[in-house]
């Protein structure tokens, strides 16, 4: 189990604080609203009066008709308080600042009197005992024995968790069945122990695939490109691969990619080490081809179950993470150029690709 010290460090090694906008959350809960109804939410990497995962859920608390609201961080945030300090309400003693938090929300309602609810009426809930908000006895990292326990009191798990440990955050939201919506890289899509659970449709992405913006804390160096500050000095930095991955099912998941382009052998090249096809781009796909295509994995923003079947990825570690049934049905030979699984043609080794199969083919389109 980890400590305070290694997530920590995992923090400023990887560049773990990556702080997602209001209107980023509120465009993709818009599509789980139908989930939320009489559930307990835990934003579980979340610091409560920073964080955006927090303030979208507490200030909808009664719209969505949660039952509860938990959000635990690992330590005070280290980016400038853009809502309230949560020390506004639990004081400001020096020896409090870096402590982790809980706060538990039961009920939300207008306490301050001024005709409208904001944080600082969840503020005030706070302070009167009415909800709860306390020191974490542990360190606060999601793998604490202290978290775990909140986890499991949980139903649907929403919160954006350092991307350099997100294969065990997962794998821990698996082994607690924990429903979730979580930000992760695209990258994660090509991960030994994230690829199976998106094959086998346990896992899939949200609506939102693409670039994001975050706030990055002060200590985060000044880039060349996808970096900037704002009027009042804060650091920003874009990303222009981050997915939402789910398990909740979205209307999204059902729709039907309209293929158009039909099947050229001169066209579509058969890779030397797969009998598979290469699809450059997700609109390629052909329409009435019945084998298998490697397309990019961005198709998996597309990806229909009731469409297609993923059969595996064709990318470097495919040799030694795909089971053997799965290499056969692939048709897999080594062969010199593909370093470990990628598909290759002409001699050329192409980069990552989804081996898909289209269930429908249709013979005119």
């Amino acid at each position: 189990m980890a400590g305070n010290k290694s997530l920590g460090v995992a923090r400023v090694a990887k560049e773990d604080e990556f702080y997602t906008q209001l209107t980023d959350v509120e465009k993709e809960m818009r599509h789980y609203r139908k989930h939320f109804k009489n559930k307990t939410v835990f934003c579980n990497c979340d610091d409560p009066f920073e964080s955006n995962f927090f303030k979208y859920f507490v200030l909808n608390f009664n719209r969505l008709g949660l039952r509860k609201l938990i959000a635990t961080c690992y330590v005070s945030s280290p980016i400038a308080n853009t809502q309230l300090s949560l020390f506004d309400v639990i004081g400001t003693e020096e020896n409090k600042q870096n402590k982790p938090y809980k706060a538990v929300v039961t009920k939300v309602y207008d306490k301050t009197g001024d005709g409208g609810i904001d944080m600082f009426d969840v503020a005030e809930l706070f302070k009167s005992g009415e909800n709860q908000l306390c020191e974490l006895d542990g360190d606060g990292d999601f793998r604490s024995s202290e978290c775990l326990a909140l986890l499991d009191e949980s139903d649907i798990v929403v919160t954006n968790p350092p991307f350099s440990l997100f294969r065990e955050y997962i794998a821990i939201l698996q082994e607690h069945r924990k429903s979730f919506i979580v930000i992760g890289n695209q990258n994660a899509i090509t991960y030994k122990e994230i690829f199976p659970l998106l094959r086998d449709n346990e896992i899939w992405l949200g609506d939102k695939s693409g670039d994001m913006a975050f706030m990055v804390p002060e200590y985060y160096e000044a880039r060349e490109t996808r970096y900037w500050e704002d009027e009042n000095g804060q650091k920003w930095r874009s990303l222009g691969n981050i997915c939402w991955f789910t398990n909740l099912d979205i209307k999204k998941r059902h729709e039907e990619l309209i293929l158009v382009k039909r099947y050229d052998p001169d066209v579509y090249l058969h890779y030397v080490n797969y009998d598979a096809i290469n699809v450059s781009r997700t609109q390629d796909i052909p329409c009435d081809y019945a084998g298998l295509m490697g397309v990019p994995i961005t198709f998996l923003d597309k990806y229909n179950p009731n469409q297609f079947e993923i059969i595996w990825q064709a990318s470097g570690n495919t040799r030694a993470s795909a089971p053997r049934e799965v290499l056969e049905r692939m048709g897999y030979e080594i062969h010199p150029e593909d370093r470990g699984g990628c598909g290759v043609v002409h001699g050329k080794r192409q980069y990552s690709r989804i081996v898909i199969r289209n269930k429908h083919p249709q013979a005119s389109c």
